[in-house]
């Protein structure tokens, strides 16, 4: 029998698996046991309902009243798409990260460098009709991670994508171009595909760019299908 919808497929090798050796706290917390599937019920599948009525947007991570960040400020934008290219409207994009320093305002982080005062590392935007969404924000540091022997994590920010509930929810990172550390970071070479992997990589895009004010970066995001954007909790 033909399959109806290869395209809602995920290629193999795009996304990476639970347990991966060189990436240490994997092979702790990754499930020992086969997965239960559970029936999703509608308070699941449909709330609580993501909108910037409840939940305020926060696209200016770089200043505020009477305050601005430490660090060079970038504008990242991008479209959240399906598997069909079409644009996912609405959905909230949540980012975190370190700051110019390499550290997250998190009383867990104890890296030996400086914390910003006013930067806490961490926003939220929703995407429009057309699948856009859009933050202004601190380019990161790169940290130690104590992974393995002088571990340093590439320069990255974490991305949450929820939809019209908790239980649709992902996660990723997006990552720089041209970083010296990727190749040598096991989160990011846990993908195995290598083009998938650099659907992680934002690249640079003049038109995002905003003259003397802040250098921009694409990143967009396919949430599904043989081309989908290589996610922490693909299962």
């Amino acid at each position: 029998m033909n399959d109806p919808a290869p395209w809602l497929r995920i290629a193999p090798g795009t996304q990476p698996p639970l347990d991966v050796p060189a990436y240490g706290s994997t092979h702790k917390r990754y499930p020992k046991q086969a997965p239960l599937r559970i029936a999703t019920t509608l308070t699941e599948a449909s709330a609580p309902r993501m909108t910037g009525a409840h939940y305020p947007a926060h696209a200016d991570l770089s200043r505020g009243p009477g305050w601005e960040a430490q660090g060079e400020r970038i504008i990242v934008a991008g479209r959240v798409l399906d598997e069909a290219g079409r644009p996912v409207r609405g959905a909230m994009v949540e980012i975190w990260q370190a700051n110019a320093a390499g550290r997250y305002n998190h009383p867990g982080d104890q890296h030996a460098a400086p914390l910003d005062p006013n930067f806490k590392g961490e926003g939220r935007v929703f995407t429009d009709e057309d699948g856009w969404y859009r933050y202004t924000t601190i380019r990161p540091g790169a940290y130690p991670w104590r992974n393995h022997h002088n571990a340093w994590r590439p320069v990255h920010i974490h991305y949450s994508l929820f939809g019209a509930g908790f239980a649709q929810r992902l996660i990723t990172q997006m990552y720089f171009p041209g970083d010296p550390l990727l190749p040598l970071d096991p989160i990011f070479n846990a993908t195995p595909d290598p083009t998938a992997r650099e659907r992680l990589v934002a690249r640079f895009d003049l038109d995002i760019t905003q003259p003397e004010w802040a250098l921009g970066y694409r990143f967009d995001i396919v949430l599904r299908g043989r081309a989908a954007t290589p996610m922490e909790n693909p299962q």
